[in-house]
């Protein structure tokens, strides 16, 4: 008897800026690990009901993002990444990079994240990495701007960051436009300005979710099926 896809899904845990776990203008950390796209909360979230990894195969998410982080703390949380089947990566980041400076930032800073960012994936041993956007916790509305950066050299400023990071997903996976997303959200998904609730956490899953099911179905498509009692679990980090 032939068991299913032998795949280990190592899911990049790595950070971004932080929802709930972070206090940054975007990010998703917490999105796909208690908002569950391993494993879901079906009493919490029934309409996602069997549209988890867990609900097809074996799957394990390793966590590494952090509160705070910041671009230059990457390399670090990538430490000892040792990928020994199909995974995927989930990176976000840059919120906290905003809220430091960034936001304020006339060209050089924003030259900095990039070289530094793409240094990091570029040695990172993960492939696919689904990078996502930086959410704008203001709906893109400048009389709900909460920094001390005035909205008309902040908002440009977080549209290059996420350029950055779209041009960056080109090359090393998939962009995963969580940004976009969120510009059709409500308050509700936020507690406290820029930390998204429970159910802000859960559309942030809503948008990795797809991406992370193409990448496992696509690397599952390129392998052979191999005997086995027990599927090997797919990595998933985060």
């Amino acid at each position: 008897m032939r068991g299913a896809q032998p795949w280990e899904a190592k899911s990049l845990p790595f950070t971004h800026s932080g929802i709930q776990s972070s206090t940054a203008p975007g990010t998703t950390s917490t999105g796909c690990t208690r908002a569950n796209c391993v494993r879901n909360d079906d009493a919490l979230f029934p309409d996602f009901k069997g549209r988890d990894l867990s609900s097809t195969a074996p799957a394990r998410l390793e966590h590494r993002a952090r509160d705070g982080a910041t671009v230059a703390d990457l390399p670090r949380q990538g430490r000892m990444l040792e990928p020994s089947g199909p995974s995927v990566g989930l990176v976000t980041i840059g919120g906290n990079d905003l809220l430091i400076g960034l936001a304020a930032d006339r060209g050089g800073g924003m030259v900095r994240f990039e070289r530094a960012l793409d240094a990091f994936l570029r040695a990172l041993p993960v492939r696919p990495v689904l990078l996502g956007t930086v959410f704008d916790p203001t709906f893109g509305d400048d009389s709900r701007n909460f920094l001390s950066v005035e909205a008309r050299i902040a908002r440009p400023n977080l549209n290059r960051i996420n350029a950055i990071i779209a041009e960056l997903a080109e090359r090393y996976g998939q962009l995963v436009d969580v940004h976009r997303h969120f510009l059709g959200g409500d308050p509700s998904w936020f507690t406290r300005t820029i930390e998204p609730s429970l159910r802000g956490a859960s559309e942030v899953r809503a948008v990795f979710l797809p991406a992370v099911l193409k990448s496992r179905s696509a690397k599952s498509g390129q392998q052979e099926p191999a005997p086995s009692p027990l599927p090997r679990p797919w990595w998933m980090w985060w």
